[in-house]
């Protein structure tokens, strides 16, 4: 593969659409120099796990035409995504096209594709494949039965994160320009974290799911990931929006987010915590990174003081209505499979129906409290710094971190409770590459936002990343 290719390769979504606007640069020219990377770099790394390349090329081509007819309306016509190379989480269901979730008993070819899916390809993307996964998404470490491991690109001993980490380490790996995930616990996060790429999770209903057993959770969300802040803007502008069969939709229209990212940050009143208010242990090279951030935006001209709104009761919200998830999600599965389903799973859906009416009642009452006590200290804060995770990545032999920060761990959840704690507070928080460990590893910062301030942490997260260039260093492990 020659250099140029690889260079197109790791051309920025927005760069890549003015050319294929321009008529520079055909889909099918983009497509082949992606496939050819993939063919090269993915059996090291093990983050596209299903491909569909002749598909693909048809559709490219097939992009390539409906550009030529637009003719003199000057590309205005076609989606924001015309012509761009995307694979989909492999939780995502698209029809015709294998869709595993990670394990054999859900392992198959689905009927219908997810609304995310339905948007990205009305928006113009050419779907190349699927990403890996960790069986049925559960865990932050990307490996199952099916497909293995995926590898860190900047470490391929190291993990990759998860679940969206096939996801991540394809966009890390220069095999495609953006990419969707879904996120609970930190699954857009904390693989963007452990591959210095973007992740956001949006605001619950920004992005809406359907089909959904559940309508009416804000725990999981779907959303973008890619290389560059801007890029993962475009591709929510794509995805988010309303829709009548989502009962939480968001009413703005996703075209809000393709608009420019650039603000003045002199002013902003910023707020950081290394380890969430102490509530938290955290590694010290990843407390460090997070110093550091404070730093860049002290150099921006904001107003920055260490304060963290108290978190606390989002341990008990988060774990209620996780195990309630699992148990609609899982419960069946478990009863007809129950030695068939990963330990973990099984554990997270027993606990699941171990609730009781009370200890869902007290989830809620304590999950609105958590609600205003965070609303309250945005009134005083424009923005929140904390780290993704509390470790860099960790070994790709082990499941979880046994500790962290020398403290022990209780299961597979407790080293993301960076992230988890977060999600119970419903507000929007992205993960940018905040710099790296003394041993090369990358490290995101996490930028917390108000509630449904998903555009100022977008803009926050652009200025950060200008100010940095932490996202341009390139994995060397994989060439």
């Amino acid at each position: 593969m020659t250099d140029h290719n690889d260079d197109l390769c790791y051309r920025t979504a927005h760069e890549l659409s003015a050319l294929l606007r321009r008529r520079e640069l055909s889909a099918r020219e983009l497509l082949q120099a992606h496939l050819d990377r993939i063919g090269r770099v993915n059996p090291g790394v093990n983050a596209i796990v299903t491909l569909v390349a002749d598909r693909a090329l048809d559709a490219a081509a097939a992009a390539d035409e409906r550009i030529v007819a637009e003719g003199a309306k000057g590309a205005d016509g076609v989606g924001v995504l015309h012509g761009l190379p995307i694979a989909h989480k492999d939780t995502h269901n698209t029809a015709g096209i294998r869709t595993s979730h990670g394990s054999p008993l859900a392992d198959g070819i689905p009927d219908q594709d997810d609304l995310i899916i339905e948007r990205i390809r009305d928006a113009g993307a050419i779907t190349l494949g699927k990403t890996n996964v960790p069986e049925f998404a559960a865990g932050s470490h990307t490996f199952n039965p099916i497909f293995g491991a995926t590898h860190n690109p900047y470490a391929p001993d190291r993990s990759a994160g998860g679940s969206s980490g096939g996801a991540a380490a394809a966009l890390a790996s220069g095999m495609i320009p953006i990419a969707d995930g879904s996120d609970t616990g930190g699954s857009l996060r904390n693989p963007a974290s452990f591959n210095n790429v973007v992740g956001l999770r949006p605001s619950p209903g920004r992005v809406p799911t359907w089909p959904a057993a559940n309508a009416w959770t804000t725990l999981s969300v779907k959303g973008p990931m890619a290389r560059t802040v801007a890029d993962t803007a475009l591709l929510l502008s794509a995805m988010a929006g309303p829709d009548a069969r989502s009962p939480i939709a968001l009413e703005e229209p996703g075209a809000r987010f393709a608009r420019p990212l650039d603000r003045d940050l002199a002013g902003l009143r910023v707020a950081w915590s290394p380890d969430l208010g102490g509530l938290v242990p955290v590694e010290p090279e990843v407390a460090a990174v997070v110093e550091s951030a404070a730093g860049v935006f002290e150099d921006l001209g904001c107003a920055v003081e260490r304060a963290c709104p108290d978190l606390t009761e989002g341990e008990e919200v988060f774990r209620t209505q996780r195990a309630a998830l699992f148990e609609v999600a899982f419960g069946p599965l478990m009863d007809r499979h129950p030695e068939e389903l990963k330990r973990t799973i099984r554990e997270n859906a027993e606990a699941g129906r171990r609730l009781t009416g009370p200890d869902v009642a007290r989830a809620e009452v304590l999950h609105t409290a958590l609600f205003h006590r965070v609303r309250a200290f945005f009134e005083r804060y424009d923005v929140l710094l904390l780290p993704v995770s509390q470790v860099p990545p960790f070994d790709i032999g082990i499941e979880y971190p046994a500790e962290v920060a020398g403290v022990a761990m209780r299961d597979y959840l407790e080293w993301m409770r960076s992230a988890y704690l977060v999600t119970a507070t419903g507000s929007p928080a992205l993960s940018v590459p905040g710099g790296f460990t003394p041993a090369g590893l990358p490290v995101g910062v996490q930028i917390v936002g108000p509630h449904r301030a998903d555009f100022a942490v977008l803009q926050i997260g652009h200025a950060f990343e200008q100010a940095t260039g932490h996202g341009r260093r390139r994995p060397q492990a994989i060439g």
